[in-house]
Order: structure tokens, then C-alpha cells, then sequence
């Protein structure tokens, strides 16, 4: 298993770094570049969390930038990714940062085909990888479910509200198989009818202030697990 994940992500980095593959930075890995390496001068106490994840994530900060401002939480959300383009960054935007957990909120994108069609199998794939290189690098991993939608306002018509219940229980599987912590935000935001209100999400995907505030207690109470 150790040599098939190995063998899979030397592959991934070939793609990255080789022109004839790539003519762009298309799992843009120049953004958080400099702000890794300024992380990487600062004396590293033992309990840095990265958020890994997608315009969910990077809007966590912009709503609630005191949760991050005074802590040692760095988010790596960037608006609009995949999980194939989390796994791609996952070395230099996790791994590198030496952080004692990583909390990985990932598969919407991929199923409102952000980047194309993909299958579930492909997303939990994508998922189970970026697990598996942290826990070999030892780093705790928190696997976040997918938050509720009913559809999609940008790509309408395919069904999230069938298909992110259903990636979500192969979620919560993998985590109890794999000694990986599970955390249900989809229970706790859902509408009944596998969507979220306009009271904790304006456009039914995104959280909203009051959307982050049901999110992060949830959070809080793996996170201090974890430290104790």
C-alpha cells in the first residue's frame, strides 16, 4: 500500500513540474508560495492545524479571521478547487508546514464537476491520499464532511443532494477504519432536505457568519481531543 501511494504521487509531482504536462500553475501552488516560506522561518511549537479546502475554507477566514488571527491555524483554502488539485498541493501547502493535524474539508468541486466530470471513486481516491501522506508524515488527520447543498447555483441539475450524503458516509467509513478523526458538520447544517437555509448560507453551499459559527464548536471539540 506504502510503495502504491508513493509510486502515485511521484507521478502527480511529474505532472506538476514538467512543462510538456503543464503550461499552468493549475493547481495553484505559487499562492500561499511566499507565505509558506515566511511560516517556515517562525519556530514551530508543536501545534500548527492547516485547513486544507476550497472556497468553504478560504471564505472561513475572511468571515471569521479571529479564529485564525489568534492561533496557529493556517489556511490553505483556495475558491473553486477539487480534491486532484488539493492532492497536487498537498506537500507544499501541508506536509512542509510540519503541522501537528490537518483538517481536510474537501469534495464539493469535484462533485458540481468544477474541473470536469469525475466519479465518486475518484474523489475518494483524492481523499484517502492526502490521509495517507499525512499520517505517514505524522500528521493527525481530521476528515470533514461535505456541508449540505441542494444544488448548485453556478451548475444546476446534479443532484449534490443525492451524492454528497452518499460521499460523506464513505467519509465517515474511512475515518473509523483508518484512525482518522470524523467530524459531521452535515448534520448539524442540514435543512432536512440535504440543503442549507438562508439563515447560515445565502446561496445554500457557502457558510455564511452564522454558518461558521455552528461549524467551529464542532471543530474545537476534535481539536482539543487531539491536544489532550
Amino acid at each position: 500500500m506504502k510503495t502504491h501511494f508513493t509510486i502515485l504521487y511521484s507521478c502527480l509531482m511529474i505532472f506538476i513540474v514538467n512543462p510538456l504536462f503543464s503550461q499552468e500553475d493549475w493547481a495553484n501552488l505559487n499562492r500561499f508560495k511566499m507565505d509558506n516560506d515566511s511560516i517556515n522561518q517562525l519556530i514551530n511549537n508543536g501545534d500548527r492545524i492547516v485547513f486544507m479546502g476550497n472556497s468553504i475554507t478560504e471564505g472561513w477566514i475572511k468571515h471569521h479571521p479571529d479564529y485564525f488571527r489568534n492561533s496557529d491555524y493556517i489556511n490553505r483554502g483556495i475558491s473553486g478547487q477539487t480534491t486532484a488539485q488539493m492532492l497536487l498541493r498537498f506537500r507544499q501547502d501541508v506536509i512542509n508546514l510540519h503541522p501537528k493535524a490537518v483538517v481536510i474539508l474537501a469534495g464539493t468541486n469535484d462533485i458540481a464537476q468544477n474541473k470536469g466530470a469525475v466519479t465518486q471513486e475518484m474523489i475518494q481516491d483524492n481523499i484517502s491520499a492526502m490521509a495517507y501522506l499525512a499520517k505517514v508524515n505524522g500528521i493527525t488527520v481530521i476528515l470533514c464532511s461535505v456541508l449540505p447543498a441542494s444544488d448548485y447555483p453556478w451548475r444546476m441539475g446534479l443532484h449534490p443532494d443525492k451524492k454528497i450524503p452518499a460521499l460523506n458516509k464513505w467519509i465517515m467509513k474511512y475515518a473509523l477504519d483508518n484512525d482518522c478523526y470524523y467530524v459531521d458538520f452535515f448534520s448539524a447544517m442540514t435543512n432536512g432536505a440535504n440543503g442549507m437555509d438562508k439563515e447560515i448560507s445565502e446561496d445554500g453551499v457557502h457558510p455564511n457568519d452564522t454558518g461558521y459559527s455552528i461549524m467551529e464548536p464542532l471543530l474545537e471539540v476534535v481539536i482539543q481531543d487531539i491536544f489532550n
